[in-house]
């Protein structure tokens, strides 16, 4: 699309001129918003429902493992499907791959609304719904992330970032608590069938936009256009730094696990304190999100990512220190034990807080992929984006229990907000990142 434009004074709040300059972009995102709220259902019932056929049989420990395979069986699927889906984008028609992978998703949430409705579902049947929801689901975002720079002008990609950030925050705090209302109330039928016509939207969304064949050379997708990315990739340092300091923040400064036991052991409030730390992070983002106008005149966009990375490393050290202090606290005895409310509430600002960073690092590292790269490209660096989102978080998952493992809960988010802090500054010593500028984007 056309970039040029008059300069504006920028305000501090969420700039909606994206949804103003683009109507296909706002539909796009309006869809989102409502069926974000429907994955979230889904997302939360099938962990219950699971919950629920395997506890009266093999009791509650295993139970909560097979709960946890719900992720952990999607995981390689979805890592393929972010790449193979990144070379669709790239070969074919982006709103064609958009309408099959979204049919395809949807579907699968009409068969699991079925199933549940005549209470014929099984585990086995919950899980490969669920993966191949979460594969047809990664093939989407990767075609319509690769096609969000067509929709809009260059300069008005942070904005965009931004609001999805809303969409994002808003389904992670509202959807999971209206799941736990629905199945409680009325049962696991009524989320499916929610999301099932939730979707519906994005499936109008996507029927409604233009032709978006990609620009310039197409390869066929297989091992030739994976490599031809990977190369790309190599000779891409701005790129391929932004990709490098996100691994490094998704690996050491995801203390999700150690979560039940903070909250069991060290300062209270049992599962409401694994409920709020949860929350914190997606409020924090989104109150960013809300705030954000000022971001898209932020033309040094390398040192705005390092910059809010860094930010993200001292709240989770910070974080890592208040659960420090608790637990010396509690050891000597100055402290009750658990630590309580107030110990609580500063453990969840300073989540909110590394929340908040994470979200705008997040909208320069996507504007930068978006504007840097060229059209013929975008798939499959989304594709390998989707691999560094995905895969990063589970790393962090083990790097955190491991060290939890030393009984010292504090250890993990400490040494992890520090390393993430060093770390990152030795990353974009590179003088090219950090003199990267917006108005002339290079890969």
């Amino acid at each position: 699309m056309d970039d040029a434009a008059p300069r504006r004074r920028r305000g501090a709040l969420l700039d909606l001129e994206p949804l103003r300059a683009s109507p296909a972009f706002a539909r796009l995102w309006t869809a989102r918003a409502i069926a974000g709220i429907g994955s979230q259902l889904t997302l939360v019932a099938v962990g219950l429902n699971v919950f629920d056929l395997v506890r009266p049989l093999e009791g509650a420990a295993a139970a909560t493992f097979a709960v946890s395979l719900t992720g952990v069986l999607a995981l390689v699927p979805t890592v393929i499907a972010g790449l193979y889906g990144g070379m669709l984008a790239d070969a074919f028609d982006r709103r064609t791959v958009m309408i099959v992978s979204g049919v395809v998703s949807w579907l699968c949430t009409v068969v699991l609304a079925a199933l549940s409705w005549t209470h014929a579902e099984t585990v086995a049947s919950l899980y490969v719904l669920t993966v191949l929801s979460a594969t047809a689901t990664t093939v989407l975002i990767a075609a319509e992330s690769a096609a969000t720079p067509r929709l809009l002008p260059a300069r008005l990609l942070p904005a965009a970032g931004a609001l999805l950030g809303v969409t994002v925050g808003i389904s992670v705090t509202a959807g999971p608590g209206l799941a736990g209302v629905l199945v409680a109330s009325t049962g696991f039928q009524w989320c499916y069938t929610i999301d099932a016509v939730l979707f519906v939207f994005t499936l109008g969304a996507v029927l409604s936009l233009p032709r978006l064949r990609p620009e310039g050379q197409t390869d066929r997708p297989g091992l030739a256009s994976l490599l031809g990315g990977i190369r790309f990739l190599r000779t891409s340092p701005n790129i391929r730094t932004s990709f490098l300091v996100d691994i490094v923040a998704m690996t050491f400064g995801q203390p999700r696990v150690i979560y039940p036991a903070v909250g069991a052991v060290l300062l209270g409030g049992g599962a409401l304190t694994v409920g709020l730390l949860s929350a914190a992070f997606a409020v924090g983002a989104l109150l960013s999100s809300v705030f954000s106008g000022r971001l898209g005149g932020v033309r040094r966009q390398g040192v705005a990512i390092e910059l809010a990375i860094r930010a993200y490393g001292a709240c989770i050290a910070l974080f890592g220190g208040v659960l420090a202090v608790a637990a010396v606290g509690e050891a000597t005895g100055w402290l009750p034990s658990p630590a309580g409310p107030v110990w609580i509430g500063l453990a969840a600002v300073l989540l909110a807080g590394a929340g908040g960073a994470d979200n705008v690092s997040a909208i320069f590292r996507s504007t930068m992929l978006q504007t840097a790269a060229p059209d013929s490209m975008r798939g499959r660096l989304q594709g390998v984006f989707i691999v560094v989102v995905t895969g990063g978080p589970r790393v962090g998952d083990l790097y955190a229990g491991l060290l939890a493992a030393t009984g010292l809960l504090f250890l993990p988010p400490l040494a992890g907000g520090v390393v993430i802090v060093l770390l990152v500054a030795l990353l974009v010593r590179r003088r090219g990142f950090l003199a990267y500028d917006a108005r002339h984007p290079t890969p």
